[in-house]
């Protein structure tokens, strides 16, 4: 069967499913993917090097906000 986010097992009715993937240097890009929906992607061109953030409402599951914070360059 297929999971939310294609994670192993499915999630209880009441919580959401996610998935965040760090990445491997510039091989692999870095994702989140909530409740089945990618929020951040190279494929959306919404990630940066650093850290990648998505501020999702915990109680609608609504997408609020992405950022990206560079953290090598200071």
């Amino acid at each position: 069967p297929q999971h939310k986010c294609g994670n192993k097992k499915s999630c209880p009715e009441d919580h959401f499913a996610f998935k965040i993937i760090s990445g491997a240097a510039n091989v692999v890009g870095p994702s989140i993917c909530f409740d089945d929906m990618v929020l951040m992607s190279s494929m959306k061109n919404n990630i940066g090097r650093g850290l990648n953030i998505a501020l999702v409402n915990g109680t609608s599951g609504q997408l609020l906000k992405t950022d990206t914070f560079d953290m090598y360059s200071g």
